[in-house]
């Protein structure tokens, strides 16, 4: 099955490290990724540029609106996403362990809806 795992950062953490160590976790981050990837359980990452680079979309009442951000009112924001193949939701939260940045923000472990069968289900 696969899981999306959410990364969450908070740029305060982050910038309350010593120099050089948010790098070092970097590459850390991104040599387990090639790992994961060639053992055929990370199906595919990105990170995300800031929120303030973001647009949000919202149609009410037949009308559009959109707006600068999101701008929650939080510190943690969503920084990037690993899908992964796992064949649990404990197996998928054992690896978001293995992510540095769980120490720095939150790993959100969600698991990935079947969209061909809500496609079967509603007869599209």
């Amino acid at each position: 099955m696969q899981y999306l795992l959410l990364v969450y950062t908070d740029d305060t953490l982050i910038d309350a490290l010593p120099e050089g160590e948010a790098d070092d976790m970097m590459r850390t981050c991104l040599a387990h990724a090639d790992e994961m990837q060639a053992d055929g359980t990370l199906l595919g990452f990105q990170q995300l540029e800031a929120p303030a680079t973001a647009r949000s979309v919202r149609i009410r009442d037949g009308r559009a609106t959109v707006t600068d951000g999101p701008f929650a009112e939080t510190k943690e924001i969503l920084a990037g996403f690993n899908l992964v193949e796992a064949d649990s939701l404990e197996e998928a939260v054992r690896m978001a362990h293995e992510f540095p940045w769980a120490k720095t923000g939150c790993i959100e472990v969600r698991p990935v809806r079947d969209s061909e069968a809500v496609r079967r289900r509603v007869g599209a």
